[in-house]
């Protein structure tokens, strides 16, 4: 099939891989830019690509990490699509670490579009049964398991299972400090940090987050990331100076953050990402008409659905109902509607109940009403 029907069927492929990561062309070509470190990559190349303009050879790897796809998969419908017969081997065929890649990305690939409640369990199952394979002291192998650790703890944390998840992680970045993987080490050391953020351990978050900026050569997204949780620790303690300026230091850093070296999974570290989590001090601060503006360009920004979205918007919510602007959270509400039939996170959905229940406190009749409706989908 190297013609323009076998492009054209590559193409097609593709373009059903970006709607299952609930991504427009435009939001794919933005995430491809930040992967790769460019900013020149557009939504016409994209569409280029799924129209079977051409075979987007060199991107295949971006493409794999911005879609959780496995890469083999990529490259195999790509030869396909050149005219190259390939033998396509079945999953039980596959070497063993091929296999654990393909099933750890097509859970990341789950979350994004539906949550982690319900692939927690079986990334924790994948997690075990590697862990428990590990024979001798092979460092890539150990950096392997501690990358499916990172995704389990993730994953974990996602479906409200704090416990697990940072005892999972700190499993996880014991094999990375192993393995001789700094920058791995340092990623899920932020996502320890980012559990105790959230389970309000602020000391603890500070203390891993001040390891990681001082005395230690933590690089691009990963020391974004840290700056990043650092803020949201300061302001959780009340420390309103400090934390917007940890704030302001990741937002002047975007767009010289990213390296070679980065873990795989920072790629979500971007310019919503920031302003989320700008907003989000800033409500800890109890200043939710400053947290507003940042709030509501990342729930606009959020218009692909998937579990992101639901977080994004939800903030912004959240936002509103404690100014009581009723008219103007009429929008978010709405909009969540759709996400809440297809998205399972327990994290969030905490978060919405709380929501809710302030509603039900300070919410006129006509909101009320609409917001058991929506949150009861």
């Amino acid at each position: 099939m190297g013609n323009q029907a076998g492009r054209e069927q590559f193409g097609s492929y593709l373009a059903g891989l970006r709607k299952q990561a609930a991504l427009s062309q435009r939001a794919l070509a933005q995430r491809l830019c930040l992967i790769a470190g460019i900013t020149t990559l557009t939504r016409h190349e994209v569409s280029r690509w799924e129209r079977g303009g051409c075979i987007p050879d060199a991107w295949l790897p971006s493409l794999a990490q911005a879609l959780g796809t496995p890469l083999d998969d990529l490259r195999h419908g790509a030869a396909r699509a050149r005219g190259v017969v390939e033998a396509v081997e079945s999953p039980d065929e596959r070497e063993p670490d091929a296999y654990v890649q393909h099933a750890v990305g097509w859970l990341l690939a789950h979350d994004n579009r539906h949550g982690g409640d319900h692939v927690a369990d079986a990334a924790l199952q994948v997690w075990e049964a590697e862990r428990a394979a590990i024979a001798g002291d092979d460092k890539l192998r150990l950096a392997q398991v501690a990358e499916i650790g990172e995704v389990a703890g993730w994953l974990l944390h996602d479906a409200a299972r704090f416990r697990e998840a940072r005892a999972t992680l700190a499993e996880a970045h014991t094999l990375a400090r192993l393995a001789g993987h700094p920058p791995l080490e340092w990623f899920i050391l932020d996502l320890i940090a980012m559990v105790d953020v959230h389970t309000g351990a602020v000391g603890e978050a500070l203390a891993i987050t001040d390891e990681m900026l001082t005395g230690r050569q933590v690089r691009g997204r990963v020391a974004l990331m840290a700056q990043v949780r650092r803020a949201r620790g300061l302001a959780q303690a009340g420390d309103r100076t400090r934390a917007l300026d940890a704030l302001e230091r990741a937002t002047g850093a975007l767009q010289d953050s990213i390296q070679p070296t980065d873990p795989a999974f920072t790629w979500w570290i971007d310019p919503t990402e920031v302003a989320l989590h700008t907003g989000e001090a800033l409500l800890s601060l109890d200043d939710p008409r400053g947290a507003l503006p940042h709030l509501r360009q990342s729930s606009v920004a959020s218009l692909d659905g998937g579990r992101r979205a639901f977080g994004n918007i939800l903030a912004e919510l959240t936002a509103l109902v404690r100014l009581h602007a009723w008219r103007e959270a009429e929008a978010p509400l709405l909009r969540l509607a759709p996400v809440l039939r297809t998205v399972t996170s327990s994290r969030t959905r905490a978060r919405l109940h709380a929501t809710m229940r302030s509603v039900e406190l300070h919410g006129p009749a006509w909101f009320v009403e609409l917001a058991r409706e929506v949150s009861t989908r």
